[in-house]
């Protein structure tokens, strides 16, 4: 009899500690609609809004810089922004330019369409 308790008692347990990691995990194994899973289906099904705004060529105005091995854009203000085209950013070490493309925020990259001289 001792030993059907035990048994009991350990399959309880077992029991509720997968029911809480499911309560935890969220979605595969109920409609809750959390956990990673969950999350990333919400993430695709929703538009892009930031994307879009980023998708938008802008103008940038500043001094390209060497920073290490990358090349940088100085605007005025002192803010720096990489740039992901070193061969064209190259031969503007050093001058006043004007950058045209498109900025990604997060990585304070911006992605180079053209850059241009300027006679600052």
């Amino acid at each position: 009899m001792q030993f059907i308790k035990r048994d009991l008692s350990l399959g309880l347990t077992l029991s509720a500690l997968v029911f809480t990691c499911a309560l935890a995990w969220g979605s595969p194994f109920f409609g809750t609609g959390s956990g990673p899973k969950a999350v990333a289906v919400q993430e695709q099904a929703q538009p892009a809004q930031p994307q879009q705004e980023q998708a938008k060529s802008k103008t940038y105005t500043g001094t390209v810089v060497k920073d290490g091995e990358q090349f940088v854009l100085r605007e005025s203000s002192g803010q720096l922004f990489k740039l992901d085209d070193p061969e064209r950013a190259k031969p503007f070490e050093g001058k006043a330019v004007t950058v045209t493309g498109q900025l990604d925020m997060e990585a304070k990259l911006i992605h180079v369409e053209s850059i241009e001289g300027t006679d600052a």
